[in-house]
């Protein structure tokens, strides 16, 4: 039977999976007939596991990406013009942010550009990697926010130290100049160091005319698009699809 007193202690050393180890020892009756060291080793695995699920989380509830979305339930049923080949080898342990390599999705709305990149940044969180999701028009509020109250300078520094850069929406409407100057930044900070995913519904082609400045997006796109996946999905809107099938 577990002591209190040691419980306390090991809680107060935040080893909350060696409690969970002991306590799945004291009701496994298998368990009464292991070696000291092979119990120590169950209780120091368990710890591990503890620690891990919980970094895991920690990093997710920073990512902020949406609606719970995971490579395992992308459907590649539907006729979206999914790689399958490609995404499954972008999942499989993440090797592209290792790489530092970018990721663009494009396509008409609603035809799961979020969610298939919010798929992605998931497993590079499982993987133990460092993730942020924002729309487009959010992240330049947030840049016109810290530039108004002198945090510019700080919120550039978290974006290039963040693993994925998960940037939605992007280039939807011509950019302002200070916009292209700031993502002209972020772009430079990241460069062959991080990873960008942008999802968007203009085509890649039409990116340098949405940027505006020529010598600017000449900038942004060389430090984007040269190491970069391309991803275009076709068809109509999902959302749609669950409509119809809801009314029948």
């Amino acid at each position: 039977m577990l002591h209190q007193p040691t419980i306390e202690k090991l809680i107060g050393m935040r080893l909350q999976g060696m409690v969970a180890g002991l306590e799945a020892m004291e009701q496994d009756e298998a368990a009464r007939e292991l070696s000291f060291e092979e119990k120590l080793a169950l209780i120091v695995d368990r710890q591990y596991t503890w620690r891990q699920n919980l970094a895991f989380q920690q990093r997710l509830k920073r990512a902020r990406l949406r609606g719970g979305a995971c490579v395992e339930d992308i459907d590649y049923r539907a006729q979206r013009g999914i790689d399958k080949p490609m995404v499954r080898t972008l999942a499989q342990e993440s090797a592209w942010v290792a790489r530092h390599e970018n990721i663009f999705i494009v396509g008409p709305t609603g035809c799961g550009k979020s969610f298939l990149a919010s798929a992605l940044a998931h497993k590079a969180c499982r993987d133990g990697y460092l993730v942020y999701y924002s729309r487009a028009s959010a992240l330049a509020r947030d840049l016109a926010l810290a530039r108004a109250d002198g945090s510019l300078r700080n919120l550039l520094g978290r974006l290039a130290r963040t693993d994925v850069l998960v940037v939605d929406d992007w280039a939807m409407t011509p950019m302002s100049e200070t916009e292209r100057r700031d993502f002209w930044e972020i772009c430079e900070d990241r460069y062959q160091t991080r990873s960008t995913i942008l999802t968007s519904q203009v085509p890649v082609a039409t990116w340098h005319e949405q940027i505006g400045d020529a010598t600017v997006a000449d900038g942004i796109l060389d430090r984007l698009v040269h190491n970069a996946h391309r991803i275009e999905l076709r068809g109509d809107s999902m959302r749609k699809q669950k409509g119809v099938k809801a009314e029948r």
